[in-house]
């Protein structure tokens, strides 16, 4: 759970930034897409093995979300112009402008068939038709978490938990202090695991925290 602070405060304030949230269009489309695949697990191919891949999905998700945003949202600016419109569009201008609504969530047009494609995946791997989708809605779901992460770190929201504060915190280090470091947005826990988890205290401010583009140059 998180409050809305700062001016504007109060019921008025908090319905706002919720439906902002909620009813952005690339949300509205993933909490469909989530529910229809919620509906057949739940309804006609639950067992113990779905939840526990929908699990596994979730923890997959994780662990793509850091990939990407590490790997791919972040690389070295590229000399081709589309590929750099693309980048431009999915992060570099994310950072420039951190608080704009417009680049604040994945476009559909991007999430939609990387989670198509990672379930396809899945299901080559596995054959299981019911598996993947139980699968997929891990993903899913991990998605908007992390949509719903990002979004608090960036919105006048305040967490009331100590972990929300920490995951807020590390998030605004990563676009305020140092863009080499505290890559995961629903949970830094994955930067842990790859050493990219550091007190803000033994990281420099970066010159180019807010000009991606600018790295390598």
């Amino acid at each position: 759970m998180a409050k809305a602070t700062g001016r504007g405060t109060g019921a008025v304030a908090k319905q706002g930034l919720y439906r902002e949230f909620f009813l952005h269009v690339d949300i509205v489309i993933m909490m469909v897409v989530l529910a229809a695949l919620a509906a057949f697990t739940l309804n006609k191919a639950f067992t113990l093995l779905s939840g526990l891949l929908f699990v596994a999905g979730l923890a997959a998700f994780m662990f793509s979300e850091y990939t990407t945003h590490r790997f791919l949202f972040h690389l070295k600016t590229p000399k081709q112009a589309l590929f750099l419109r693309f980048l431009k569009r999915l992060h570099y201008d994310h950072h420039t402008d951190p608080n704009d609504l417009k680049l604040l969530f994945l476009p559909v047009w991007y999430s939609l068939p990387n989670l198509t494609v990672f379930s396809a995946l899945f299901y080559v791997v596995t054959g299981n038709l019911e598996a993947t989708l139980a699968f997929a809605a891990g993903l899913v779901c991990m998605l908007l978490v992390y949509e719903w992460k990002h979004y608090v770190a960036h919105r006048p929201i305040q967490p009331v938990t100590k972990l929300g504060k920490w995951v807020k915190r590390t998030h605004l280090l990563h676009h305020y202090k140092n863009e080499n470091y505290w890559y995961g947005v629903s949970t830094p826990f994955v930067d842990a695991l790859f050493g990219t988890l550091k007190d803000e205290k033994d990281v420099p401010v970066s010159d180019t925290v807010k000009q991606l583009e600018q790295r390598g140059k």
